[in-house]
């Protein structure tokens, strides 16, 4: 047992009165006092209880470090297991039995005395040192794998002393242990009672902390040191000023905002760079430039430049902060991306790096988090799409359900504007939680099938490709979809492989909620069943009340859909099972399978393949592992054979299979992680991943910046029907004063797509005058949901103008009849109107001005 002690003298006779009173068999055990220079007399106090023959003093004369004096008594140790616990009665010594059984017993590598496990706690800390101890140890978790990584009660082997890098020091002796093991010891947790010291007082300090955060960096991969730091802020303070200069000079130059800050960011990321690389990083290199170091921090710069642009966009755009002060905030977020680029990937620390599982980890971390931050800028400022806006209009007429989609969306949408305003990121807001809990269920999953290194990879995985990234951005019915999708997986992993019996009152709110987000979800419900019966030690589930009650659950939960279809002559209902025999009436499984790439890209598609048909054979001689495997086939394959079926006879949507491949993400975390017993073709899959991940990212920034900011010589082409549906509208609404005041009555707006035309204007238009649009149910075609909130429009003398993205929308119907001219009075020819900001062309749309309406003969019905 290894005591270190510095300035404990008030503690040494407690402390070995209660070690004593455990009845320990003599000879079994030594206890090592490692003092550090105390000047209390703890030395001389521990000399008293040396006539025991078990307990021996070892005194340091270098700078105390809590690190070098545990190795310094390790070293001195003769047992094979050593314990390490503080000398001030803070760790309960009766608690030494079971702490050191499972050394004994060989069952683990070791042991950590936990606070925070069930049955763990902390008792006299004041609320400040417990939330630094936590924050402590949730920030070493992503690294061990245990709750109490900062705990100083533990047990371990003593051979795994040696294991500890030479240049280790710190109080968190233990983070170094446990990384020093490079993810391969048995660790468990013990519950502890930690109580607060009674004599002496504490070592921590602020310094303290600040050395521990140094050392999980640099165990995480990062190299970090106080000089460096420093240097590195001089010259991000220099590259500050710079930038900052530069950027108001092109500003009153007469340079867009777009164009002022991608200048001067690269002129002061340039001038960083330099500095950077021969002051603050001159000991991780040669001393010349290298290209692909070079290379890497361009990578970096790219990403920081791209989360810059929605910083100085959200601030000047939406927050109305002049560009001249808004430019400090986006300079100090590059810093920060830039910052950690550089001490993680571009240096990485090179002695004694860490293991390939953590660096994933450390990767994954970071790129999650920052898509997640991308998300939540860009969220606010990009303009919704005319699904969006649709699915806003849901929200302005609520009801139990709609004729094209559950209830789901539009009670998010309303959530969020409700507490935001009706703007984008009041609309979007339910999007951004859903891919949380999507990340959140996914990682639980992939953590119950594989681990947590694999739960860690397979949330990398959802957030980098495109079906896990634009679900989580954009709010339509495919985001709610996601994560209760990935919620019915989890608790049904957990009712029919970990046999929890919990788990199908999960599995009934998921299901409930999720075929309340999308139709869709119910085919988790047919591979459900297809699962039980291929398994045979599944199909007792078949007798059991359990899945009934979770159906019953879920059928109430989706009971306001039923509700609305025996309103509505079950339209909805009728209008799916159309769908299901195909759109369009052609064989398009072309068309699925280019629609996989897209939401896959081509690496993960070619994952996906490896991942559903090949086998591990050291895996699969655990019946429970070829259950978990088959768990993932089936929930992956039976959805994506409906999907294939529907292709064979109609249009696949882009989106549909998206949420599929939730079922198979865990696996092809597993995969990348894998560096063993496996071929060329997956080793040089897993070498793709590396740049599909940076593609991936980069487009999804740029993407953002463009259509928000803009990119300086890249002109706006193909958005005629997608974008730009603000500056559309202040245009309409012109358009619409200049009718108005010509004859003296408000004109009628009427959108003459499906839906988009009308929704989009719709949210975009002035609230405080607002337009009175309508949809193309008023000339006998379908126009979805607002052929119920408009079902009829008399005729009227109004003017009447009409607008499409493209000219035959304003001459005749999808199958070419010529129901528009007939209804109108006195139509005018169709006009183009060009759309432009600050000079810049965006888009058109097409219009034609009526002097009137003649109305539907009576013996016409509305279309549905």
């Amino acid at each position: 047992m290894i005591v270190p002690t510095l300035n404990e003298a008030g503690n040494i006779d407690p402390l070995l009165t209660r070690l004593s009173a455990l009845d320990l068999p003599e000879g079994s055990f030594e206890v090592i006092f490692v003092d550090d220079g105390s000047c209390d007399g703890t030395p001389e106090k521990v000399r008293e209880w040396e006539n025991c023959g078990n307990i021996r003093l070892i005194e340091r004369r270098e700078k105390p470090d809590l690190t070098r004096s545990i190795l310094a008594g390790a070293g001195a140790a003769r047992g094979d297991v050593i314990v390490v616990m503080d000398a001030d009665l803070s760790h309960p010594p009766e608690q030494l039995p079971a702490l050191i059984a499972p050394i004994l017993d060989g069952s683990h590598d070791v042991a950590v005395g936990s606070r925070y496990v069930p049955g763990g706690s902390t008792e006299g800390w004041p609320l400040h040192r417990q939330w630094l101890s936590r924050l402590g140890s949730w920030l070493a978790r992503p690294l061990c794998d245990i709750n109490d990584a900062t705990s100083g009660f533990f047990a371990f082997r003593r051979e795994l002393s040696g294991t500890v890098a030479e240049r280790a020091g710190g109080y968190k002796i233990l983070l170094e242990l446990l990384m020093a093991g490079q993810g391969k010891l048995r660790v468990v947790e013990v519950p502890i009672c930690f109580r607060d010291r009674i004599h002496g007082a504490s070592k921590l300090s602020f310094s303290h902390q600040w050395t521990y955060l140094r050392r999980l960096m640099t165990l995480a991969g990062g190299t970090v040191s106080v000089g460096r730091a420093g240097r590195f802020a001089a010259a991000g303070l220099f590259g500050v000023f710079v930038d900052a200069l530069l950027f108001q000079w092109l500003l009153s130059s007469g340079a867009g905002l777009a164009l002022a800050h991608i200048l001067s960011f690269f002129v002061a990321a340039s001038v960083s760079y330099s500095l950077n690389f021969k002051w603050s990083f001159h000991l991780n290199h040669e001393g010349y430039l290298r290209w692909p170091q070079f290379g890497r921090f361009l990578t970096v710069g790219l990403f920081a430049l791209l989360m810059r642009g929605g910083v100085l966009a959200l601030l000047v755009h939406g927050w109305h902060m002049p560009p001249l002060l808004a430019i400090f905030p986006a300079i100090g977020a590059t810093a920060a991306v830039i910052y950690m680029g550089l001490v993680f990937y571009v240096f990485p620390v090179k002695q004694n790096p860490p293991s390939l599982d953590v660096r994933w980890r450390v990767a994954s971390f970071g790129i999650v988090a920052f898509a997640v931050m991308l998300r939540l800028i860009y969220m606010g400022m990009a303009q919704l799409i005319p699904d969006e806006a649709y699915y806003w209009n849901y929200a302005q007429h609520m009801d139990l359900s709609f004729f094209d989609h559950p209830p789901m969306v539009a009670w998010l949408i309303w959530f969020g504007t409700s507490i935001f305003g009706d703007n984008e990121f009041g609309v979007r807001i339910g999007a951004f939680i859903c891919g949380l809990i999507t990340m959140g269920y996914l990682y639980a999953l992939s953590r119950n099938l594989y681990d947590k290194s694999t739960g860690i990879r397979a949330v990398l995985l959802l957030t980098v490709l495109p079906l896990g990234f634009v679900t989580a951005t954009l709010m339509t019915p495919d985001a709610p979809l996601m994560a209760t999708w990935a919620a019915t997986l989890y608790y049904m992993e957990r009712a029919l492989i970990a046999d929890q019996r919990w788990a199908w009152l999960g599995m009934g709110i998921a299901f409930g909620l999720g075929i309340l987000s999308k139709y869709t979800l119910g085919l988790l419900g047919l591979a459900a069943l297809l699962f039980v019966v291929i398994d045979p030690g599944l199909r007792r589930w078949l007798c059991r009340p359990e899945p009934y009650l979770a159906a019953a659950l879920a059928l109430t939960l989706f009971s306001p859909v039923i509700a609305w279809n025996m309103e509505n002559d079950w339209a909805s209902i009728m209008y799916q099972s159309q769908r299901a025999t195909g759109i369009g009436n052609k064989f398009s499984l072309h068309l699925l399978f280019f629609h996989m790439l897209l939401v896959l890209t081509p690496v993960g598609f070619v994952a996906a393949f490896m991942a559903l048909v090949v086998r591990n054979d050291e895996r699969a001689v655990n019946p429970l592992i070829r259950r978990r495997r088959l768990f993932m086939q089936v929930f992956t394959i039976a959805p994506l054979a409906v999907f294939f079926w529907l292709s064979l006879f109609g249009w696949p949507k882009f989106h549909w299979t998206a949420p599929v491949w939730l079922a198979i993400l865990p696996a092809m975390g597993w995969m990348l992680g894998q560096t063993d017993h496996w071929s060329k073709v997956a080793s040089r899959l897993r070498a793709a991943w590396k740049p599909t991940i940076g593609i991936c990212m980069f487009l999804y920034g740029l993407a953002l910046h463009y259509v928000v900011l803009g990119i300086p010589g890249i002109p706006y082409v193909g958005f005629s029907e997608h974008y730009f549906w603000r500056e559309t509208t202040r245009e309409v609404e012109r358009l619409a004063a200049e009718v108005a005041q010509q004859t003296g009555k408000k004109p009628l707006i009427v959108g003459m797509s499906k839906w988009s035309v009308a929704s989009s204007l719709s949210f975009y238009n002035d609230k405080s005058e607002p337009l009175d649009i309508r949809g193309r149910n008023m000339f006998l075609q379908s126009a979805a949901m607002y052929d119920f909130w408009y079902p009829s429009e008399p005729p009227t003398d109004r003017p009447i103008i009409l607008f499409g993205m493209k000219t035959h929308q304003l001459e005749h119907d999808i199958d070419g009849n010529d129901n528009i001219t007939p209804l109108l009075v006195q139509p005018g020819p169709i006009r183009e109107l060009k759309i432009e900001r600050e000079g810049k062309p965006l888009r058109g749309i097409y219009y034609r001005v009526a002097q009137g309406y003649l109305g539907l003969p009576a013996t016409d019905s509305q279309v549905r």
